[in-house]
């Protein structure tokens, strides 16, 4: 018997992304009338590093929610200044007990000149993933950063999780680099469940690119942020359903 899906669910959104986020991704799509997918293609390991000692730190910079859950669960400290790369990372930082956030709003570039236009001859601690997805000490050379020298240490680390396309959906949600590698993987054939390819929503070029390179045309949210992305992924639905 074949099954129906109810007249009031809106189109269907795989939600690449891992989890805890994949979650929050979820209830968000729910509240736009979206009907969430979620399969992941990345899973996220936190790991149990030494810390430095913290009171050599000026400051800590965040480039993830991400490395901010995995660094509060290794120390009860919350006496650091927080730079966080966006919103959504500083708002996990404030969560955890960080008092004093300041959001770059942006991507790594935009955190990089927010650090150098607040701190000179100090040194920061950049708790993020084993293999991060930028280079924020480049990006801090180019900001031109006066004598901040910058430590970072591994406390989480993201893998690819079992390869396994969802038996159907409308359009593809990308929220990085390492998850768009693991969606070109398949094929542009494979991203094909109907007779046109799926809408695919990027969070970023970068994003958008492992993809570009198997002949698929995302569609890039213009800022790298959640917010952006779902209204990117939101007005290209909208221009799919309107008659021509």
């Amino acid at each position: 018997m074949t099954s129906t899906r109810p007249n009031t669910l809106g189109p269907r959104v795989w939600i690449t992304r891992a989890e805890p986020g994949a979650a929050r991704t979820a209830a968000r799509l729910r509240d736009l009338g979206l009907e969430p997918v979620i399969q992941p293609l990345l899973t996220v390991e936190v790991l149990s590093p030494p810390l430095p000692d913290l009171d050599r730190f000026a400051a800590l910079a965040f480039t993830s929610r991400n490395g901010v859950a995995a660094f509060a669960a290794l120390t009860p400290r919350r006496d650091r200044p927080v730079f966080a790369v966006g919103d959504a990372s500083a708002q996990a930082a404030r969560e955890a007990g960080f008092a004093a956030v300041r959001s770059a709003g942006g991507d790594l570039n935009a955190l990089a000149r927010l650090i150098a236009f607040e701190l000179s001859d100090a040194a920061l601690l950049v708790p993020q993933a084993e293999t991060p997805a930028g280079d924020l000490a480049a990006a801090l050379a180019v900001a031109e950063a006066r004598e901040v020298s910058l430590q970072t240490v591994a406390v989480y680390r993201t893998a690819q999780a079992p390869a396994r396309i969802p038996a159907a959906f409308d359009a593809i949600l990308v929220h990085s680099p390492r998850a768009a590698e693991a969606l070109a993987g398949f094929g542009a054939a494979a991203l094909s469940p109907a007779l046109s390819p799926a809408l695919i929503a990027c969070i970023s070029p970068a994003a958008a690119a492992p993809l570009a390179g198997i002949g698929l045309t995302p569609t890039v949210a213009e800022t790298p942020d959640e917010t952006t992305l779902l209204a990117t992924l939101k007005a290209a639905l909208g221009k799919r359903d309107t008659p021509v």
